[in-house]
């Protein structure tokens, strides 16, 4: 009988493409079906309607191709009006709210429908530090209740200070405005703790929401995993929202924390796992297939708030592939350099030292929180935005170290407050005043600069109020910013270094050893809003630090750039990687959290590949020289045609045979730090692309320098064949015989050997170009260097004269894309299922304590 009405049913189905559902159940009569049948027909096809529109509502199309059931709040919502009501009463501007609507809908969007009946979704969204992640999560756990999802629960990383912050968070956002809406399992000074009758919070008769604020603590953990047990028979109709705060740490890679974690997501058959940080390095290399916690079904950017200060707008980044390197900034001058030598007097360098160690207040220490209690007494003239003002002094992990500061820090405060009125002193300050508003002007953030005169009346009463705050694991004294405005200077380490926000950060002074992207981000907690002294923040780092930050720019945006592919092409994280650029001096993350790293594949097809880094020895140096002369004298003897463009500095030999080109690049000394010219690599890509496809066989091998004027300025590669040299000053970095000229090739000098009217292309363009007019000729370009190179003064621009003992001789490379063909060479990758993602390795210590504080 149940196969005779499913064939009937299927009929009714197929009458539905050209009948009205009325005239379907006619044509049914027609056919002499049973009234019994056909009225079981109209309820289940009733049903169907229903819960069609209630799981779908209109379609639309979301992060490229995917339809969703929810398309954003609805009239009838409760919790989603509430935040934006608070966020209105804070002065959010219409544009801040529509920006956090859009985010937050398009991260429900992709979650399960409620009413499914079975589900287990898992995703990543990827913030920046200090950006409002809070905020965005709180959001989305407000739409998603008011669309009927039952259990939050929040994983508020591992400390005790997140925790109580994010449950107060969610409490003022969520709870309050609507009280009756939800019951709470944790409070302020409670984590959770199992209560009595389980189940009686998942029946259908208790309407409320649950919230649970947890910590990534396995004790933790184990109790909520064996009270959900309790209650299994009524957690089948309820769908949980797992927020998991910080995920790339404790929940990656640990033997206790992530196997409570699927424990608890095992135990909800209705379940949508969230994951957000700004460092998801680790979440990102995850095994796939290891019924981990990889975020298999979406990973979604956060867009950059405005008014937010990035690691790119202080740090400035390199220029990715596709950019015009004119239009990338050096970021803004905020960096004051620590010299090594200071770094020993600050932290103890070995274990050992630490018993017994006292800091000493160095120049740039002194310096710095001089500025400090400037900027809060400028910030007290000014008389606007965030009322606490703080400074962090970060040098060591080690809780020791933190609380030896406590001296000499007042010490120097009180030294300082009897010599205000010591002229000596007042010069000092009111110099190191003048030299720093001099470098940042308050006039390009919109704010009006405040004189030293000005601001000294404040300086007594700010160093009365500041206090000097040890917060650590094993202090009792924490920054406490709900009872009234802090000024305070932080001598901390890990408790200060994930999630927790420093408000009013306006000065930081960090020397601290770090080897790994993930742990370098998250410390940098100088990122946030500025708002009312966005020219004000300062940052005492040493210059290898600096460079690090830089780097770390540079992966940032080239991941969030991979990961902007799921919203624009058909891809999920189970088709496409996100690749991950390495350093030299780096790991990406923990060495537990890449266990499952191997070996993929990065095509090199259609990329520029450039010199960046130079030794500025005279031997390394004219072994590249002769590398170069040597390669022009065969390209003369070898090419087809030489196009001479003596009046434009250009030189372009056609046509050259690839082997000459390959004996150049084994010639040609690249520096170590160079990851994309790596010779050994280049040469195996081009033999491949050679064997395999009959491409790049030949090579238009360019000189591009300046117009040739006086002698002096001149280098010659070959008789006949000289161009005036270029200048391309260095970063500011604190390696003896080493240059980081950031940029070598434009945009221009990608299409030197092409013809037509090209000065106007963009990079897209000049690649297709390419691919018209030579798809399977490689370009080699060689660019002279001025051994000296002194900068321009430009506005925000960091350089130093390059100084090398000789001329540099810097080379770019353009590969036209394969047509065809995969044509890849190897990089450090992780197994996403076969799908590259590049990296590099490092350690840090697993996070499985029991009790985290």
């Amino acid at each position: 009988m149940n196969n005779e009405f499913e064939y009937i049913y299927e009929t009714f189905r197929a009458l539905l493409d050209a009948f009205t559902p009325t005239e379907a159940i006619k044509r049914l009569e027609l056919m002499g079906v049973d009234q019994a049948v056909i009225q079981e027909i109209r309820d289940r096809h009733e049903r169907q309607t229903i819960r069609i529109k209630e799981f779908e509502e209109p379609h639309s199309v979301v992060l490229g191709n995917r339809d969703t059931w929810y398309t954003g709040p609805s009239p009838k919502d409760k919790c989603w009006p509430a935040i934006v009501h608070q966020l209105e009463k804070a002065d959010w501007s219409p544009s801040a709210t529509d920006s956090l609507d859009t985010a937050s809908t398009r991260i429900v969007s992709l979650l399960s429908h409620p009413k499914e009946k079975k589900f287990s979704t898992q995703g990543l969204v990827v913030g920046y530090v200090q950006s409002g992640k809070t905020t965005n999560f709180t959001a989305v756990m407000a739409k998603a209740a008011d669309r009927g999802y039952k259990l939050f629960i929040v994983l508020a990383g591992i400390h005790n200070g997140l925790r109580r912050q994010t449950q107060a968070r969610l409490v003022q956002q969520l709870v309050e405005p609507n009280p009756t809406l939800w019951h709470q399992l944790t409070d302020l000074d409670r984590d959770f703790v199992p209560t009595a009758n389980a189940a009686s919070f998942f029946g259908k008769s208790n309407k409320a929401h649950v919230l649970c604020v947890i910590k990534k603590n396995s004790t933790v953990l184990r109790k909520f995993s064996k009270w959900l047990a309790s209650a299994s028979d009524y957690l089948q109709d309820c769908p949980a929202l797992i927020i998991d705060d910080e995920a790339d740490q404790a929940t990656v890679a640990t033997k206790t924390i992530n196997p409570k974690i699927r424990e608890i997501l095992e135990r909800l058959p209705k379940s949508a796992y969230v994951g957000y940080t700004a460092s998801p390095f680790a979440n990102l290399l995850i095994d796939p297939s290891a019924g981990d916690l990889y975020p298999k079904d979406f990973i979604v950017n956060l867009p950059k708030p405005e008014g937010h200060f990035g690691t790119e707008v202080l740090f400035g980044r390199y220029a990715l592939d596709g950019e015009d390197p004119e239009d990338i900034d050096d970021g803004y001058d905020m960096i004051r350099e620590v010299p090594d030598s200071d770094v020993e007097l600050v932290r103890p360098l070995r274990r050992v030292d630490v018993d017994g160690f006292t800091p000493e207040i160095t120049a740039t220490l002194r310096d710095a929180i001089r500025y400090f209690w400037m900027v809060t007494s400028a910030r007290r003239v000014r008389g606007a935005g965030n009322p606490h003002s703080t400074m962090l002094i970060h040098t060591s992990v080690n809780t020791a170290v933190h609380n030896s500061f406590r001296g000499p820090l007042k010490n120097l405060q009180e030294e300082t407050r009897a010599s205000l009125d010591d002229s000596t002193v007042l010069q000092e300050l009111r110099k190191l005043w003048d030299d720093e508003t001099a470098r940042v002007s308050a006039e390009d953030f919109g704010e009006v600069k405040v004189e030293f005169d000005d601001l000294l009346p404040e300086l007594p009463g700010v160093l009365d109020d500041c206090r000097i705050v040890m917060d650590n694991s094993s202090s009792e004294d924490r920054l406490d910013y709900e009872n009234g405005p802090v000024m305070a200077i932080a001598v901390g380490g890990n408790t200060l270094s994930r999630g927790l926000t420093l408000e009013g950060l306006s000065v930081s002074y960090f020397v601290r050893a770090v080897s790994a992207y993930d742990t370098l981000l998250q410390m940098g907690r100088w990122f946030g809003y500025r708002n009312g002294y966005a020219d004000l923040p300062r940052i005492w780092m040493t210059a290898e630090l600096n460079e690090w930050f830089r780097h770390l720019a540079t992966v940032e945006t080239e991941m969030r750039r991979d990961i902007d592919i799921y919203m624009t092409e058909d891809h999920t994280p189970l088709t496409f990687a996100v690749r991950l650029r390495t350093h030299p001096a780096l790991r990406v993350t923990q060495a537990a959290k890449m266990k499952d790293a191997v070996t993929a594949a990065s095509a090199y097809g259609g990329r520029r590949v450039q010199t960046r880094y130079f030794h500025t020895d005279a031997d390394w140096l004219l072994d590249n020289q002769a590398a170069a002369k040597q390669l022009v004298a065969k390209a003369v003897q070898h090419a087809t045609r030489c196009d001479e463009r003596p009046e434009d500095g250009r030189f372009i030999f056609r046509d050259v045979p690839y082997d000459l080109v390959i004996g150049f690049l084994k010639r040609y000394s690249f520096h170590e730090k160079s990851q994309e010219c790596d010779a050994g690599l280049l040469i195996r890509y081009i033999e491949k692309r050679v064997r395999n496809a009959g491409s790049l066989r030949r090579w238009n091998v360019a000189i591009v320098g300046n117009p040739l004027g006086d002698a002096a300025g001149a280098f010659e590669f070959a008789p006949g064949v000289a161009v005036q040299r270029i200048v391309r000053a260095r970063l500011d970095t604190p390696e003896s015989g080493f240059a980081d000229i950031k940029t070598l090739m434009s945009r221009r000098d990608a299409a030197v050997d092409l013809t037509g009217e090209t000065g106007q292309l963009t990079e897209k363009e000049i690649e297709t170009e390419r691919q018209k007019q030579l798809p399977d000729t490689g370009l080699l370009v060689l660019y002279p260097i001025d051994k000296v190179s002194t900068p321009p003064q430009r506005e925000k621009q960091r350089r130093k004269p390059l100084d090398a003992d000789e001329h540099v001789i810097g080379v770019g490379l353009v590969f036209p894309r394969p047509d065809g063909e995969d044509s890849t060479i190897e990089w450090i990758s992780a197994d996403l299922s076969g799908v590259d993602i590049e990296i590099e390795e490092v350690d840090l210590s697993p996070i499985d304590a029991e009790e985290t504080e």
